[in-house]
């Protein structure tokens, strides 16, 4: 009777249940939290084996119990299947390469206090230290004869540094206390687990080395090199070739202006480079590449007619293989260096790609990219004909969110100047309906905004949207992309033609009917920063502002700063022969106008954009009686590299603008 009873239960159990109506499926969450978006991983530093058919990266990871943002190598095949994490460290690795014989990855690791190359089989297993002790390692290149590598160190303290800390304790002389960084070598033992002893191939104080590569005889290393590294002597970078064997040293480019980043022709009687050509104004100008024989003599322009900055990526049989942004896309062009002539290889609107690696024979080739509207993975294709085919899955880790969209718009300024922009709306976006604007500004000023997904930093813009709101990132004058002449449309007109570009974003936004003009807030960092401060102390327009590390008086940015050549160039003046350009560029000058509530966040230690711009700012606004809020983040620079600060940074910002945009917490 009891097990009847039982039986009769379960059964009107099971049919009560298949008379409730159907329950709709759980909504997904529109948005990832801050502390989501801060944990996922995104991948970098891609590199091909020689053979074309394995390509290791890293994927970053975060540790908040040690309050890190960190690497590791992972290794994914090229005939498909789940990608493997070759380190475990928990401090983490970077750049990763590949030997020229394929057997060896090598890469970065700090696993005794100290950065070091260590090696690892692409099979896996244990991982053998190759450098050791007091000389760290900042980069590095195998040589193409696989016998060594070369690197950059600044080497252990010098005993006169050591001498002067023990007898007055810690101070810098200003101008003058530099630490030098140097090229080492060091030989592979013979022994597998074997350490190498580093020898130093340069020295001194006349230079400090920066970007290097090997020629294909694996004798010679080019490199170029500053004469210190204060970054308000950039100018001084000139192209040196040394003779491994004898450490002769020879200067081959002496041009006026940065020259950089050294790729040898295959046959090694050329040497390619980056360089400013001597113009006086190239933080907006245009760069060019140029070639110089590797004996010496004089330099050849390569992309005279190129109206864009071309970043060099390799001198293959092909030809020279650069890469320059065309607009908010990113394309890769392939230079006849016999004739001066280029072509777009490959990248488009529709598919950005990074920079490629390619294999031995240069029928492969290994990338970051990232398709329209979509996040960053890990790719590999022909070099012809082109067709990328993703060997990672790094989108996976947004698929339970409802995400917003993205997609290029374009508006006229002020002086009919035609700015593009990026605009975020949500998934469910509808036509007809007035959504809440929120502008968040890039950096740079030759920064540029772009149609592709990424974990959010700094702003919470996917829980921004998922609160109702709309997004422009705008491309305003000065961003890259553009051209030379774009570019240069900001030059002593800092802040005013930005604050243009920006408003008439803003007004063509709310004559479509798309944004509602009574909430409507702005942002940025840096540069964005700069300009969100000018926005606060010259427009009534917004609701809510928030200024990232931004420029308040160039006045006082000039005397603090670490770069100064850039205000001299920008606006073509020091404060002593023309203040009355940077009264008319600087915030601090309309701060009596100031009227919106504004949030201020600055970095303790910033360099770049010194804190005193953030306390000028915060204290004007104050004496005229403007809501504000400034946090400081100790130990901080330019940037917050940590992510418990960083989300410290986001949920301010969200809480600030929920409050004066969305009226919460009144």
């Amino acid at each position: 009777m009891a097990r009847l009873a039982l039986l009769f239960s379960r059964s009107t159990a099971v049919l009560a249940l298949a008379l409730l109506p159907a329950l709709p499926a759980a909504e997904p969450p529109k948005a990832p939290t801050i502390e989501q978006s801060l944990n996922f991983s995104a991948p970098s530093a891609v590199r091909i084996s020689p053979d074309g058919q394995m390509v290791v990266y890293t994927a970053g990871f975060t540790t908040w119990e040690d309050n890190e943002f960190r690497t590791q190598v992972w290794l994914a095949k090229a005939s498909g299947g789940a990608p493997l994490q070759l380190t475990q460290n928990a401090k983490g690795a970077s750049a990763p390469a590949w030997s020229p014989d394929g057997k060896w990855i090598s890469f970065i690791a700090n696993r005794d206090g100290k950065k070091h190359i260590w090696l690892i089989a692409p099979q896996g297993g244990e991982a053998w230290q190759l450098t050791s002790g007091e000389v760290e390692v900042q980069s590095y290149e195998w040589a193409p004869d696989g016998k060594k590598i070369a690197f950059t160190s600044s080497g252990p303290e010098a005993k006169a540094a050591k001498d002067r800390k023990e007898k007055y304790g810690e101070y810098e002389v200003v101008g003058a206390d530099y630490t030098y960084t140097h090229l080492y070598v060091a030989e592979l033992p013979s022994e597998v687990g074997g350490k190498a002893k580093p020898e130093a191939l340069t020295s001194g104080e006349n230079f400090t080395v920066n970007g290097f590569e090997w020629s294909p005889d694996s004798m010679r290393i080019a490199f170029s090199a500053p004469r210190d590294v204060d970054l308000s002597h950039g100018d001084t970078a000139d192209i040196y070739v040394l003779n491994v064997k004898d450490k002769g040293l020879k200067k081959l480019v002496n041009t006026p202006g940065p020259d950089s980043n050294p790729h040898w022709s295959p046959d090694g009687k050329w040497i390619a480079y980056e360089t400013a050509n001597g113009e006086p104004f190239f933080y907006f100008k245009n760069a060019h590449l140029a070639a110089v024989s590797a004996e010496g003599g004089p330099a050849r322009m390569l992309t005279a007619n190129f109206d864009e900055e071309p970043s060099l990526i390799d001198w293959t049989d092909d030809g020279i293989w650069f890469s320059a942004l065309q607009k908010t896309a990113s394309t890769v062009f392939l230079l006849d260096p016999k004739q001066d002539t280029y072509r777009a290889a490959f990248g488009d609107s529709r598919f950005s790609p990074g920079t490629p690696s390619f294999s031995k024979d240069r029928r492969w080739m290994a990338f970051t990219g990232s398709a329209l509207d979509d996040f960053a993975e890990v790719y590999l294709s022909p070099v012809a004909p082109f067709e990328p085919k993703p060997l990672t899955t790094f989108r996976d880790q947004y698929k339970d969110f409802k995400l917003a969209t993205r997609e290029v718009i374009s508006w006229k300024s002020k002086d009919d100047q035609v700015i593009e922009g990026v605009l975020i709306k949500p998934a469910d976006f509808q036509a007809g309906k007035k959504y809440p604007l929120l502008v968040v500004i890039h950096g740079g000023p030759t920064g540029v905004d772009r149609p592709y997904r990424a974990a959010d930093r700094y702003y919470p813009v996917e829980q921004f949207v998922a609160k109702g709101a709309i997004i422009l990132k705008p491309n305003y004058r000065g961003s890259a992309g553009y051209g030379e002449a774009f570019r240069s449309l900001n030059v002593r007109n800092l802040g005013v033609g930005d604050a243009w570009d920006v408003l008439s974003g803003v007004d063509s936004l709310v004559a479509q009917g798309m944004a509602d003009p009574d909430r409507v807030g702005c942002m940025g960092w840096s540069q964005g920063g700069y300009i969100s401060a000018f926005l606060t102390t010259s427009s009534d327009r917004f609701k809510a502002i928030s200024v990232g590390a931004g420029i308040s008086d160039w006045m006082t940015y000039y005397v603090n700063t670490d770069i100064h050549p850039f205000t001299r160039q920008y606006l073509k003046a020091t404060p002593w022969e023309d203040p009355e350009i940077y009264r008319k560029t600087s915030p601090i000058t309309n701060i009596k106008q100031a009227r919106t509530p504004t949030l201020i966040q600055h970095g303790g230690n910033d360099q770049r954009v010194p804190l005193p711009n953030a306390y000028e700012l915060f204290q004007g606004l104050r004496d005229q009686g403007v809501e504000s809020r400034l946090v400081v983040y100790k130990g901080f620079g330019h940037g917050i590299s940590k992510p418990k600060q960083h989300r410290h940074v986001m949920e301010d910002n969200f809480t600030w603008f929920s409050k004066w945009i969305w009226g919460e917490g009144q």
